[in-house]
């Protein structure tokens, strides 16, 4: 997801007399991530790198890679030494409770934010937002995780840094070498999303982004050698719809195009903002295709997939992606409550999602992506990358926003010592009839009493979480994870 929220008390500064901020939800600590063990021809002691990011120096944390190798590590020009990049979107949430979320007006909606902005609340009420999401999970199940994007030199900007440095994230800035210089300042400060909770818990989201028709960081056009060495270097880039709010369509493309040529694998999560890319500029839309066919991994909800293919059936849909697509390995479908689904081109995966009692939604989706990632890189049975998936994203719903209050392997483990499978058997025989005799397919269940038929393999939900719950439990004692 691209925006999270998190609970405020007793703002320090003042509210205009109609918002309330929400009572505070401590910080989740932060546990002891989870590592594979290296192999023997990884770097381990590699160089400590110092990327600029407009002004100010920011260093990437020296971190050993918890990955296993490259086929081609021996290779100096294949060896991956990140697990997981980010590309921009990152953005600083402030959230607010109001009575009601504002107009769809867009000349209300920016009053609204100019409103909010006369005032801004205490830094105790901000969090880390967008990408920030994704990479801190990613970061607490153990992997190498930087951020590539650009931030302000400003106090939200170094608020961001301070937060992804102290989850042990690097960040490699984005900027140009010659700045335009009818550039208006606003246009390189930190991104901002005001994040408005009504009573029942919706919410509605401001940035100066909504209201402008350019990205906003469009004075950026190429990459930068620190970015490309950034890309090179990372065994993932993650990528998402919002990213078009930040860059060019041109911009994009380079990044996916300079990733597909030094074999670093794209995941793209098109978000809300795949259906309005569709209705886009010429130029989002060709951005948009490019995305589709150059992706290793898509992730998306069942609505979006239908968005993007105009099939309503989950698994036709994804296999339509994988068709259109040059690169696609996976297709993700994310089914809320359901669960979700793998769809490669020779099987089908599902997992029914956990049963947990759900405060917050939002970071739910970054969470999981993470978890895919985790299983991608380290080539867990898809079965037990999606179930890992569903725990971590249905940990994160436990709690409140996300940030920093996204799950940590604590949570995750409290779950996975009395899971509980929300089963649909009606729901998943009907989406799967059609299919069990074209294509492998992979059930995961509470419990199996006749094992697998030729129709159907169904694995049991204990045999998962034996596999996982040891792992991680001695990454809470140890720090690290045995496989």
């Amino acid at each position: 997801m691209h925006h999270q929220s998190i609970a405020l008390k007793s703002p320090q500064y003042p509210f205009p007399p109609h918002l309330h901020p929400p009572k505070p939800i401590p910080s989740r600590p932060v546990f002891a991530p989870i590592s594979f063990p290296l192999h023997p021809n990884t770097t381990i002691n590699s160089p400590r790198s110092v990327f600029c990011c407009r002004n100010f120096h920011i260093p990437v944390p020296n971190h050993p890679p918890r990955s296993l190798p490259s086929s081609n590590a021996t290779k100096p020009a294949a060896v991956k030494t990140v697990d997981v990049a980010t590309l921009g979107n990152l953005c600083v949430d402030i959230v607010l409770n109001v009575p009601k979320l504002p107009p769809p007006s867009p000349d209300a909606r920016k009053a609204f934010m100019e409103q909010l902005s006369s005032s801004p609340p205490d830094k105790q009420y901000w969090e880390a937002g967008g990408n920030c999401n994704m990479a801190i999970a990613a970061a607490r199940l153990g992997l190498n995780c930087i951020t590539i994007g650009h931030v302000g030199n400003e106090i939200y900007g170094n608020f961001l840094l301070d937060v992804l440095h102290d989850e042990g994230i690097g960040m490699v800035g984005m900027s140009e070498e010659t700045d335009p210089v009818n550039s208006p300042i606003a246009s390189y400060d930190t991104l901002l999303c005001w994040v408005l909770v009504d009573p029942l818990q919706k919410h509605g989201f401001c940035s100066r982004a909504d209201f402008s028709k350019e990205p906003a960081f469009s004075w950026m056009s190429t990459l930068s050698e620190e970015v490309k060495r950034a890309i090179k270097q990372s065994r993932i880039l993650f990528c998402n719809g919002y990213d078009f709010d930040e860059f060019s369509p041109s911009m994009i493309i380079s990044a996916v195009d300079y990733a597909v040529e030094v074999g670093t694998s794209v995941f793209f999560d098109p978000g809300p903002r795949g259906k309005s890319l569709l209705r886009g500029t010429v130029d989002e839309q060709k951005a948009l295709r490019h995305f589709l066919r150059m992706t290793d991994v898509l992730l998306l909800t069942s609505d979006e997939a239908e968005s993007l293919t105009g099939i309503a059936n989950p698994i036709l849909a994804g296999q339509e992606l994988l068709r259109q697509g040059v690169h696609t390995k996976w297709v993700v479908i994310k089914m809320g409550p359901k669960g979700s689904i793998l769809i490669t081109t020779s099987s089908i995966t599902c997992a029914p999602a956990f049963k947990v009692k759900v405060m917050d939604t939002v970071g739910c989706g970054d969470s999981f992506v993470a978890a895919i990632a985790f299983g991608f890189i380290h080539k867990i049975p898809l079965v037990t990358t999606l179930a890992f998936a569903n725990a971590v994203g249905a940990a994160t719903a436990m709690g409140c926003g996300a940030g920093r209050n996204v799950a940590a392997v604590k949570q995750i483990v409290e779950l996975m010592e009395a899971p509980d499978l929300n089963e649909d058997d009606e729901f998943w025989n009907e989406l799967l009839s059609e299919h069990l005799d074209s294509q492998d397919v992979t059930v995961l269940s509470k419990m199996v009493l006749n094992g697998s038929n030729d129709r159907m393999n169904q694995v049991p939900l204990q045999r998962v979480v034996s596999e996982l719950l040891p792992k991680l439990k001695s990454s809470q004692l140890e720090g690290k994870l045995s496989c």
